[in-house]
């Protein structure tokens, strides 16, 4: 049987992942901040386990709690958008930090804490990233510390990669969402973009490590 670890599963993208994968008969371990959210976790059937992107520790303490040897899937879905100021306006340091902590350090303290787990079972680790993180693509700056960070993210991923062989690192673009980050307005239902990930994540090689790609399949500019 297949084991998942889904990091930021209280809603949205995080939780459908939970669903699907526990749907298609995977252990699913699941994290959240809230007590509301890990008793949602557990009557869905998953693990779930108590992480904080922001709280000192809590990488070290959520790797202590996996039992698990081997982990197929890891996906970090952690993330907060912050203000949609652009470069108009000088970010607070508080504010900096905040989308920083939670998007970028989280992410890289999770790395050398769980990837040779993921080596251990020649799986895919992926970090939901976006489309507002390609500097090629960017066409403005509102978002701009999201914007930053995940730009930040995608750079964590793209050179973990090397340190990790047997392992597949993917930074991966969920398109445009209908979540609570994403507005009512976006395109692409939560259950779409993650069945596009699933799907696009079981075709992914060792070969495909390190790379910026969509949930549609499509490789997404740097």
């Amino acid at each position: 049987m297949h084991t998942a670890l889904i990091i930021g599963a209280s809603r949205g993208i995080g939780l459908e992942f939970v669903r699907q994968l526990l749907a298609e008969k995977w252990t699913v371990i699941a994290t959240a901040r809230t007590d509301s959210a890990l008793t949602t976790l557990s009557k869905m059937g998953a693990e779930a386990l108590r992480f904080d992107a922001t709280a000192v520790g809590s990488a070290d303490s959520l790797a202590s709690q996996i039992t698990a040897n081997k982990l197929d899937l890891v996906v970090y879905v952690t993330g907060t958008f912050g203000s949609e100021s652009g470069a108009s306006t000088a970010p607070s340091t508080a504010a900096f930090d905040q989308v920083m902590h939670t998007n970028v350090l989280g992410a890289m303290q999770t790395i050398p804490l769980l990837s040779p787990r993921v080596e251990a079972a020649a799986g895919k680790f992926i970090f939901i990233t976006s489309g507002m993180g390609s500097i090629a693509d960017a066409q403005g700056s509102m978002g701009w510390v999201y914007r930053v960070s995940k730009a930040a993210l995608n750079m964590a991923v793209h050179s973990a990669s090397f340190d990790y062989p047997k392992a597949t690192f993917v930074a991966m673009n969920p398109g445009w969402v209908k979540t609570d980050m994403g507005g009512p307005g976006a395109p692409t239902s939560p259950t779409d973009s993650v069945a596009g990930m699933l799907r696009v994540a079981s075709q992914l090689t060792v070969k495909d490590s390190g790379s910026f790609v969509s949930y549609d399949g499509k490789k997404w500019p740097w």
